[in-house]
């Protein structure tokens, strides 16, 4: 047994004989879906003032919102309300009122969570999407930015931007430019952005506040760009300026707007309470809600508890079940019963609109036909992502881990809802080709490994592994440049050097690839010129392994930039792993 190559071309790696190195690093994607100017959209909307009306809305000091046709006459945020005459006198000015924006927001919130589920509302006008996989569905970024705008001019007529990038901060910049940015360009993204942008995630007025006090401190330290905060080091920035600054700094190194840290993982709290009888109008609603947030607050106080998100959950007396997710964000991630209470009053208001009731019921399968105003029934408060207070924080050195945490409490969840069997952990045994060392055990439980992977594996494929390993290997054909098959006898000798990969008609068909034009069914399928190959590796299992193989692997590096482990036996190549 050996796992010596005998022939082959120098690898990509550069040195002979050692298998493809160019493996990339799977990153999370946020995608921002933003609707400019919302305050004085929906104020508009309640008081049906027509587009084309210049319009703002005023808290009674200055200008909060203001509308595409007023910021064309010279309106700007943060003027009085004489001045804002004074540019524009036939400026149309409302009153702030967020329980109105957060009521007319839900019908958007019903239209992005067609196309994407788990979303999380920010701030009215704002929302917060996980796009990894929704990008594989729509088959890239850009196609799920098209698909999240098309649905809310569709189901709403308002003008939504989107943006895709790692990050939340990022994701929010890129949703006021729609623009999606690359994979691992975060970080240049967001360097030459003023540090003045901190202030679009805030999600509460009292951290706008602290965040804008917070950027006027930076800016006479001449810190006045994103990238000059991300360049400062961490424990100095918290140091000097407290948990703000800690917050800010994380924001400006692309992380998520949580400190990770690892932890144990808190079970969710949750209170709720029957509404008999049934809750017709929002204030008879708002009063319950209101115990059932200082039920929650005393409870998450007791256990020295912090909460990530708070789902508010409902049940109609026509049984349709109302669920909207708010994150709860900030540099302390503290709310109060009052703030909780706003939240779901805001929920409140927006379910008991005929709009959005009907919008609901057609999302839950359920009749188009909901009655106006339908009675709430049931009332629920959920606070998840729970930590202990105080433990978000960094790690002592390195990143920071709080990614870990969320997961368990996700994988925790599924498991709950379809069993211990159906969450799986993959580790890594003993083994000699990528299928024998993967072993998988039902998540949580402690499972001893059947192979020890610090012993010896004669024949073992080296580093690095492959980063997906298909179920079942899937068949390929090798062919040399003469588009010939390619053999390797009992000697380890090449009929020819590996020139092409072709994926037959039922494998490109399994992977959602279409078939090249005019190739015949009996060999359609994808076909790939191969740029760099290793190998080959013979493996021989003596009698004494269960079910012995004899095979050889072979590393081939494709045109698109994909690297893959090919196995072949008795003449059958197939592919075993991966490359990113």
């Amino acid at each position: 047994m050996t796992d010596r190559p005998t022939r082959g071309p120098r690898p990509a790696s550069g040195q002979a004989g050692q298998p493809v190195t160019d493996v990339g690093r799977l990153s999370t994607r946020t995608a921002a879906l933003w609707v400019p100017d919302w305050p004085v959209l929906a104020a508009m909307a309640v008081r049906e003032v027509p587009s084309h009306v210049p319009a703002a809305t005023h808290d009674g000091r200055r200008v909060v919102a203001v509308s595409a046709t007023a910021r064309a006459a010279g309106v700007r945020r943060g003027m009085r309300r004489r001045r804002a005459r004074e540019c524009c006198p036939e400026l149309e000015l409302l009153d702030v009122d967020d329980a109105r924006d957060a009521r007319e927001f839900e019908p958007v919130a019903l239209a992005a969570e067609s196309v994407v589920a788990g979303l999380e509302i920010t701030r009215p006008g704002l929302l917060l999407l996980p796009a990894a996989g929704a990008s594989r569905y729509h088959g890239s970024d850009a196609a799920l930015a098209e698909a999240l705008v098309a649905r809310v001019v569709e189901r709403t007529g308002h003008e939504a931007q989107v943006g895709v990038a790692d990050g939340i901060l990022a994701a929010v910049l890129a949703a006021r430019s729609s623009v999606v940015v690359p994979r691992g360009e975060t970080a240049a993204f967001l360097a030459a952005r003023p540090a003045s942008d901190l202030v679009h995630v805030a999600t509460r007025p009292d951290v706008a506040v602290a965040v804008a006090e917070l950027v006027q401190l930076l800016d006479r330290l001449g810190v006045r760009t994103l990238g000059a905060l991300a360049a400062l080091p961490a424990a100095t920035v918290e140091g000097r300026f407290g948990e703000t600054g800690a917050w800010a700094h994380r924001l400006a190194r692309g992380e998520d707007l949580r400190p990770p840290a690892r932890r144990r993982v808190e079970p969710d709290v949750a209170v709720a309470a029957e509404l008999d009888p049934p809750a017709e109008r929002v204030d008879v609603a708002t009063f319950a809600a209101r115990r059932l947030a200082e039920d929650l607050h005393d409870q998450l106080v007791t256990r020295s508890l912090v909460a990530g998100r708070l789902r508010i959950t409902a049940r109609t007396t026509e049984g349709d079940d109302l669920e909207r997710t708010w994150r709860l964000d900030g540099p302390t991630g503290v709310l109060s019963p009052a703030r909780i209470t706003d939240r779901v009053r805001w929920q409140l208001e927006g379910w008991l609109t005929a709009s959005s009731l009907r919008a609901a019921g057609r999302r839950s399968g359920g009749t188009a036909d909901v009655p106006d105003g339908a009675p709430l029934a049931r009332l629920a408060l959920t606070a998840e992502e729970v930590v202990p207070a105080g433990a978000e924080q960094p790690r002592l050195w390195g990143a920071s881990s709080g990614e870990d945490q969320r997961a368990h409490r996700a994988l925790g969840r599924v498991q709950g809802l379809l069993g211990g069997d159906a969450v799986l952990r993959a580790r890594v045994q003993g083994g000699r080709d990528a299928t024998d060392r993967v072993h998988l055990a039902p998540f949580g439980e402690d499972v001893a490994l059947p192979r020890d992977p610090a012993r010896p594996w004669p024949g073992a494929l080296p580093s690095p592994a492959p980063a997906v390993v298909p179920t079942a290997p899937q068949d390929v054909v090798v062919l040399d440049d003469a588009a010939r098959p390619v053999v390797i006898d009992a000697r380890l000798a090449m009929s020819g050097e590996p020139a092409t990969v072709r994926c037959p008609a039922d494998e490109a068909t399994a992977t959602g690839r279409r078939a090249p034009e005019g190739v015949g069914e009996e060999n359609a399928g994808e076909e790939s010129a191969v740029v760099d190959w290793a190998g080959p590796w013979p493996v021989a299992e003596r009698w004494w392994t269960p079910s012995p193989r004899r095979r050889v692997h072979l590393q081939v590096l494709l045109d698109d930039g994909r690297g893959l482990l090919l196995a072949s036996t008795r003449g059958r190549w197939t592919v075993e792993g991966v490359y990113d």
